[in-house]
């Protein structure tokens, strides 16, 4: 590990003329590294590239549909030409510099080409691994790493009959695979009897090769090769048993190297690779190295996801930022381009403190593994069905306890209603299929935008297509299908997720800040947590707004400007500009007055249309923004309060009329509605949230798919905790049971008030209560004390006007607070 730098260095660069920045090597993460330094910082440098192939940076991910002739080589470039000019990039293509001057800090190639830097980037990947074997060196003995190998591929397929791959591992089987679609006899030779033993365990491996050679695909296992033999060029391989195999190619896919050479005759410390740092430094403060050469925290990586979390950080400090760090990548593998579905992520293997969950029908070709630690998935095979890959590994990632997802774990998200289409494989859905409900995006949609834009993160595709960029149901399905089409190279994200594109703190990170630092305003949060943008976006300012309401009830000051639009004019904005204002009917109850004031106000001010809700409440439609404080105005003066139908906020309490009315009824559900409502009307929350009370198990409230939902029966009530009717269906978890409506009231705000300061803003109760545990929160409530304290926080943070919510509601005050928060907007 490299000791002698502190990870957190920081360069204070002279602004007055641009630094010169020299990299070496015109790949794919040396390429992204200028391309996130460009966002960041695209003046700051004059920047040159030197790369030893003739073209521009091009996606090697996709060499082996090239080789399978489904893409040309122009379709598989990043950045033609014409993108350096563009950027006002100097590149130099065709040559390989053979020197760093580390004195004189000056780059200098074979034939004289030279450039200086301030600062240089080494990118110079890596080389696959030749074995040193006699007849190694005949000209049809190629790796499979880059165009000019594919080429000589492709030519010897035309001319031709016969090829051996050597190694059986992912890269092998994907040559093998595009030589046997240019019409190629092809053998594996594989020296384990486990293909791809890195990512498969024996159970998937078995079923692999069995498809494979059900396809055509021959193998040749537990061989090793001894030479290679032919005069002047490749007529047959010899295994160390004697036994020969005839041959006109032989492709070594037995792993690959980091180029490190260049780096050591300069004196940077080298080990397997180039050493760096969190930073991406190397022992040379003025040097980074980034991508396949490097070696981080002794690991060396050697997919394109863990290459693109270090280009972030290496642009960041390049830009002298300084604040992002590489702590490491996990990695996930994706094999699709043989037609057969593998996902592999994490430690798979057997052990005597893991648990295994496998499931195995062969006959279907399904296979799957999911490897436990201390309740917490540490790895996952899957063959055949793949579609939940993505899911685990984000399980993974964030180490999420569960305990209380294993009996259905290997079913899937469509089990617990995070996945939009069920089952259905992502490569048998049609590419007219909606994938992103709020935005109408299809999977054709994304498909193209992911292949033309070249994409190859979730960010990069809300980007560029709007997908899971709004309410985020649909995150899971879209990292399927950039999975899918990338395959397991693509970028996943981070295991710490930043809250926004402002900050590198995750929700958690910052609530805890708030905490530890006593952040008392968004300011302050911002300068502390050094914030990238001064004032924070959409996205980040209504979180720290919410989070500082909750931590400092008595105290905090809410930002009115930090909120949306529709929370700060209490109405919904509709597709024409105009806005819709929903009074609140507590428990769906009404009264002649408070009716024919609505119908007061949509006569006076001739609005088009009203509406009952599903919500029990009546809307109104048609209201211009210079009409709001006017129909609010009036609306108050009858008692009518505002409904938050369009807030952050606890929205409804569905009730049906229980005991009153209902022969079925066991309980009075419409009062305990009513109770329910004025206890939490009001109350900010992390996003919408919802309840309802059913008089009898018939439960035509529908109490078990809301946020909070009452049952009533005969001994009293059933009080049910995270459900969701949208368009993840999601039932509830029966909390307990309790006997009285004092005890429902007291479980409520507790419950309420453990959800607003433990789940992240935007989080609603449904996937906080997946992400923490149903366990967990059990836990808290049904502790006396915890719950006691929790609902008494309730009351006194849940209100922008304090009025006792146990008691009659205050509608004169309430309503001077509604009138008196519009017309201050």
């Amino acid at each position: 590990m490299l000791v002698a730098l502190s990870p957190l260095t920081i360069f204070i660069l002279d602004t007055t003329m641009k630094q010169k920045l020299v990299l070496i090597g015109n790949g794919m993460a040396g390429m992204r590294t200028v391309e996130e330094l460009l966002k960041l910082e695209p003046e700051m440098y004059d920047i040159t590239v030197f790369g030893d192939e003739p073209y521009g940076n091009y996606n090697r991910i996709l060499l082996s549909l090239v080789l399978s002739g489904e893409k040309n080589n122009d379709e598989i470039l990043i950045n033609d030409l014409d993108w350096y000019k563009n950027n006002n990039i100097t590149l130099h293509i065709g040559k390989q510099v053979t020197k760093i001057d580390r004195v004189n800090t000056e780059v200098a190639c074979e034939d004289g080409t030279s450039a200086k830097y301030d600062r240089l980037i080494i990118a110079t990947g890596s080389k696959p691994f030749i074995i040193p074997i006699p007849g190694s060196d005949l000209p049809e003995v190629i790796g499979f790493r880059d165009i000019a190998d594919v080429d000589i591929m492709l030519a010897s397929s035309k001319k031709d009959k016969k090829a051996v791959v050597i190694g059986g591992g992912l890269l092998g089987l994907e040559a093998a695979n595009g030589l046997m679609k240019q019409g190629m006899d092809v053998t594996v030779v594989h020296l384990l009897d486990t293909l791809m033993e890195r990512q498969l365990d024996e159970a998937s491996s078995a079923m692999l090769r069995k498809s494979l050679m059900e396809r055509g695909m021959k193998f040749r296992m537990g061989a090793s090769t001894s030479s290679i033999e032919g005069n002047g060029k490749v007529e047959k391989i010899v295994f160390a048993d004697g036994e020969s195999l005839e041959t006109d190619l032989v492709v070594m896919a037995v792993g690959i190297r980091p180029t490190i050479q260049l780096a050591k005759d300069a004196g940077i410390h080298c080990e397997r690779g180039i050493v760096v740092n969190d930073s991406l430094q190397t022992f040379d403060p003025k040097i980074y190295a980034i991508g396949e050469c490097v070696q981080h925290r002794g690991e060396v990586y050697g997919l394109v996801a863990p290459l693109f979390d270090m280009a972030k950080v290496c642009a960041n400090h390049l830009a002298g930022l300084g604040y992002s760090m590489y702590k490491g990548s996990m990695v996930s593998t994706k094999l699709k381009v043989t037609g057969i579905d593998l996902f592999s992520a994490g430690d798979f293997q057997s052990g005597d403190d893991k648990e295994e969950i496998t499931f195995a029908d062969e006959s279907a070709g399904i296979y799957k593994k999911i490897v436990i630690k201390n309740n917490v998935i540490v790895g996952a095979v899957m063959y055949g069905d793949t579609l939940d890959g993505s899911w685990y590994f984000r399980l993974m990632r964030e180490a999420t306890d569960v305990t209380d997802l294993r009996s259905t774990l290997l079913f899937g998200q469509a089990h617990i209603g995070d996945s939009g289409h069920g089952n259905e494989h992502i490569l048998s859905m049609p590419d007219d299929t909606e994938v992103c409900g709020c935005n109408g995006i299809t999977k054709g949609e994304i498909v193209n935008a992911i292949v033309t834009d070249k994409l190859f993160t979730l960010e990069d595709v809300r980007t560029c297509t709007k997908a899971s960029a709004s309410c985020g149901s649909c995150t899971g399905l879209v990292e399927q299908i950039l999975a899918s089409t990338l395959g397991g190279d693509y970028s996943a994200a981070p295991s710490v997720k930043p809250m926004c594109g402002c900050t590198d703190y995750s929700h958690s990170q910052v609530k805890q800040a708030i905490l530890d630092l006593e952040l008392q305003t968004i300011p302050e949060i911002m300068d502390k947590l050094d914030w990238h943008q001064e004032d924070g976006c959409a996205s980040c300012r209504p979180a720290l707004n919410y989070y500082l309401l909750t931590a400092w009830p008595e105290t905090y000051r809410d930002d009115a400007q930090s909120r949306f639009i529709n929370e700060r004019v209490h109405a919904n904005i509709q597709k024409d500009g105009t806005y819709s204002v929903i009074p609140r009917f507590f428990g769906g109850q009404t009264t002649p007055n408070e009716l024919r004031a609505i119908a007061d106000v949509v006569d006076k001010f001739e609005l088009p249309e009203v509406k009952v809700t599903g919500g029990q409440r009546l809307d109104i439609l048609g209201v211009t923004k210079e009409q709001l404080p006017l129909v609010w105005k009036d609306l108050n003066n009858a008692g009518l309060v505002s409904g938050h139908a369009y807030g952050k906020a606890m929205r409804t309490v569905k009730t049906c009329v229980g005991s009153k009315w209902c022969r079925f009824g066991t309980q009075d559900s419409t009062a305990l509605g009513i109770k329910l409502e004025e206890l939490t009307w009001g109350s900010w929350m992390p996003h919408k949230f919802k309840l309802a009370a059913s008089g009898c198990p018939r439960n035509c409230a529908e109490a078990t798919i809301k946020d909070i939902g009452i049952v009533c029966v005969d001994s009293g009530y059933e009080i049910h905790i995270g459900g969701n009717g949208g368009i993840k269906v999601r039932v509830t978890d029966l909390l307990t049971k309790v006997k009285t409506e004092e005890e429902v009231l007291e479980f409520t705000a507790a419950f309420c008030q453990f959800y607003r300061e433990d789940a992240w803003y935007l989080e609603r109760t449904a996937p906080w209560l997946e992400r923490v545990g149903f366990s967990h929160i059990k836990e808290v409530l049904m502790d006396e004390e915890k719950r006691q304290y929790y609902a008494a926080r309730f009351l006194v943070s849940q209100k922008p006007v304090q009025i006792d919510p146990w008691k009659e509601r205050s509608t004169n005050n309430v309503a001077a607070h509604e009138f008196t928060t519009l017309t201050a907007q």
